[in-house]
């Protein structure tokens, strides 16, 4: 026998090799890459789910939600991205207040969006109304290379009712983008309440984006986004951002936004800038390949997704329900859009 590499072994190395690359095939980027954030209230299916408190969007349940209300909320999302994409539709849509995968996929394979082609990231969290974070991400141009969801450890899991964080490792291009995607605790009750809750999430964020930092000594490029229930000055988000190595600081890109009295979510008149990007400094500096800069953020807000409010001037998002009323609208929060260019 041969002392060498016998040719069936090698023919099975480069068997190997060639199907490792074809799963993380590198996709050329001419254009902007599109990341689009949307709380989408309370997309769910009209099913029970007997493990989570759904009884109010049953059909005879408080918000007497059914087939048709269903069917007119899944083609209204679909309109709402396609309209945010300006016909091409972001790379990757992270969501919150989803129910379940199965509304995931009556979104992406029961309307026009099925020829995007997306792929979907999602897991059951603990929150008690079975709401969820999740996303999803066009193949064509991000291809996953690791996620998972994220609880705080100091909370056992049993004790946790609350979602969990979203945490997605993309191959973009050349580039490996990090997105950490929130929906935190809300206030509802009070400014006050859930504070702990969200103190230990930005704490475990804070912890997770140093370790990403250290394992990437020349810069990581780094997203965290979604639905904090705080706005940018609140205690949270000011831990989560700071650290006292400024290389590992974060940039909260919404403070702009918010300064100019802007925001994603009308609160008795009040606009309040809840929905927010944070990112890295690299994703800001960086001279080759992916970056953002502040005025690549914006909120998606055409005239279709706003109403005039009933009760204080002006206009607010045109949501599902307002209060328990059925309305036929999109949601009571507006989508945020970030996009990536590349030099």
């Amino acid at each position: 026998m041969s002392k060498g590499i016998s040719s069936d072994i090698l023919f099975a190395l480069l068997l190997l090799t060639l199907t490792f690359n074809a799963g993380y095939s590198q996709v050329v980027i001419s254009q902007p890459v599109r990341i689009m954030f949307y709380n989408v209230e309370n997309f769910f299916d009209t099913y029970n789910d007997s493990l989570t408190d759904d009884n109010a969007f049953l059909p005879d349940g408080l918000m007497r939600w059914n087939l048709g209300r269903y069917n007119k909320k899944t083609n209204s999302l679909y309109k709402t991205i396609v309209a945010a994409g300006e016909w091409d539709p972001p790379a990757v849509i992270v969501f919150c207040e989803i129910e379940n995968r199965k509304v995931l996929e009556d979104l992406i394979y029961g309307t026009y969006l099925s020829k995007f082609k997306y792929s979907i990231i999602h897991e059951e969290s603990p929150d008690r109304r079975g709401i969820d974070v999740c996303l999803i991400y066009r193949k064509k141009v991000a291809n996953v290379i690791c996620y998972k969801y994220w609880i705080p450890a100091e909370i056992k899991r049993k004790d946790f009712n609350s979602r969990s964080v979203l945490y997605t490792e993309f191959l973009i291009g050349s580039d490996t983008i990090h997105i950490i995607a929130n929906h935190w605790p809300s206030r509802r009750g009070g400014v006050l309440a859930g504070e702990n809750y969200r103190l230990q999430i930005a704490s475990m964020v804070r912890e997770k984006v140093d370790s990403i930092v250290e394992r990437n000594p020349s810069g990581a490029r780094i997203i965290i986004l979604g639905d904090f229930n705080s706005t940018p000055d609140d205690q949270a988000i000011k831990s989560l951002i700071c650290s006292e190595d400024s290389c590992k600081s974060m940039i909260n890109l919404s403070e702009r936004l918010d300064d100019d009295g802007l925001g994603t979510y009308r609160y008795m008149g009040t606009w309040e800038m809840i929905d927010q990007v944070i990112v890295s400094k690299k994703l800001l500096t960086c001279t080759e390949g992916l970056y953002t800069e502040p005025n690549l953020l914006r909120i998606f807000k055409p005239d279709f997704l706003l109403k005039k409010d009933p009760k204080y001037p002006g206009f607010s998002p045109f949501s599902t329900y307002r209060g328990y009323k059925y309305q036929g609208g999109f949601s009571d929060h507006l989508p945020v859009l970030l996009d990536l260019k590349v030099r």
